[in-house]
């Protein structure tokens, strides 16, 4: 891959745009993003712990603003070497951190309600919608099912970045294609993905997940050629290597979710205080990891702080090591699994898995989202197979369901067949906040 493509500042869907001396069309990706309304709403939106119960626990939009910061970290030095290696012209790294920032405040963009929870919920909606194979869900195209019953949040993100948000249906938000790369980890459809596993090799990290919905392939498509990730074909089908810079994007989100969970757990208690500083330290090294005369609180969030910096020059090292298969579009790894602090994040994976992700509060969430989103799309799915009735005339809806749409304000436009239709249900579902889902779930059911 050639850097010179990868930091194209090409927008999607205006071919007329020229770059500006005055302003990055990076950084203009990122002010779209965080002035969006999908961007805003991540502040009501469960990170890992529950919300309502403590304010100093994180939360989506929160957890996107740390994930940009250290990510513009990781790129700066990553582009500085890559400067003083001549990969890149010198001045590069700026461009290098914006791209990555941009790209990181959109990482959880299209996340819904609830945590990764809520992707179970809505999924497990769509896998019974389809087993009964009633009305839109008995009509869609059956190879487009693994979109819906896996809903994959990443693949939503990127619906909202490139159709739904500003220019509807004309490029979205129309951001950079260097921003686009680096946003997309996973550049393939489910329908592919499928393809490529049966064909017995799907290891590659890229196929992980989907993270392409039909919809949007050829947005995508645009995306790719203009970038030169390499492509890869099964059958008529195609899926692509990532981008570089995914690498610096998940790698930030890593190190946030790992270590900021940490201190999150301290500071609901699920975490003793002893337990988080002990590895901290270990992540952290510090020459002196005495509290002082700091309190408690003072004492984790400073070594927090520590092991982030630390975790940044792991990070920066294994990108250096691993370089040439990561512009190769072979590297299968992720910088935290492959740097110097491999060991620690480990620890902390496990020390997560065994106290957090099974905390009660945790489960008693997950039990109430799925209850709450099954609700609210049994609620509303009834208004799209009404839709479909009238031959997707809106103005010949019933007039239940036109007054549900007042009600919920419900966006109609541009459906014609059941897979828009159900689309335009997950559009809904997945960009509401917790608290939104909670009183809709409320009204909709009577209670």
């Amino acid at each position: 891959m050639d850097w010179n493509r990868l930091l194209s500042e090409e927008r999607l869907g205006d071919k007329k745009y020229v770059p500006q001396a005055s302003r990055s069309i990076f950084v203009q990706d990122h002010d779209r993003i965080i002035f969006s309304a999908p961007f805003r709403r991540l502040a009501n939106k469960t990170q890992v712990q529950p919300l309502y119960e403590h304010d100093h626990v994180h939360h989506r939009l929160i957890h996107s603003i740390e994930v940009s910061s250290v990510g513009r970290s990781l790129a700066m030095r990553i582009g500085h070497w890559l400067a003083e290696q001549n990969h890149i012209e010198a001045g590069g790294e700026h461009s290098l951190a914006n791209i990555v920032q941009a790209a990181c405040v959109a990482h959880d963009i299209g996340n819904p309600p609830f945590g990764h929870s809520g992707e179970d919920a809505m999924g497990a909606w769509f896998a019974e919608q389809f087993s009964e194979g009633r009305g839109l869900a008995g009509d869609l195209d059956p190879s487009l099912r693994p979109e819906f019953t896996a809903f994959e949040g990443n693949a939503q993100g990127f619906r909202i970045l490139t159709r739904l948000e500003m220019y509807r249906n004309d490029g979205g938000m129309r951001l950079s294609k260097a921003t686009l790369g680096a946003f997309m980890k996973y550049p393939v459809t489910a329908k592919t993905r499928a393809a490529v596993k049966a064909s017995g090799d799907a290891s590659y990290v890229g196929l992980k997940k989907f993270g392409v919905f039909s919809s949007e392939t050829a947005l995508f498509e645009d995306v790719a050629a203009s970038l030169g990730l390499p492509e890869e074909r099964i059958g008529d089908q195609t899926w692509w290597r990532r981008h570089p810079l995914v690498f610096v994007v998940e790698a930030a989100d890593d190190i946030c979710y790992n270590i900021v969970d940490i201190e999150d757990a301290f500071t609901t208690g699920e975490l003793s205080y002893e337990a988080v500083v002990k590895i901290l330290v270990e992540a952290a090294k510090p020459r002196d990891a005495g509290a002082g005369d700091r309190n408690q609180a003072e004492h984790v969030a400073m070594l927090r702080a520590m092991a982030i910096g630390k975790a940044i020059d792991s990070c920066v090292e294994a990108f250096k090591a691993h370089y040439e298969p990561i512009m190769a579009g072979t590297f299968s790894g992720a910088l935290t699994e492959v740097g110097e602090m491999a060991p620690i994040f480990e620890n902390m994976r496990k020390l997560s898995s065994d106290h957090i992700f099974t905390a009660r509060r945790k489960t008693e969430l997950e039990i109430s989202g799925r209850r709450i989103i099954g609700n609210v799309m049994s609620g509303i799915l009834p208004v799209f197979e009404d839709l479909a009735s009238v031959n997707w005339q809106a103005e010949r809806i019933g007039a239940r369901s036109q007054q549900l749409v007042r009600a919920l304000d419900l966006d109609l436009r541009d459906l014609t067949t059941p897979a828009s239709a159900l689309h335009a249900l997950a559009d809904y579902t997945s960009g509401m906040t917790d608290r939104y889902a909670l009183r809709i779930s409320k009204m909709l059911s009577g209670h």
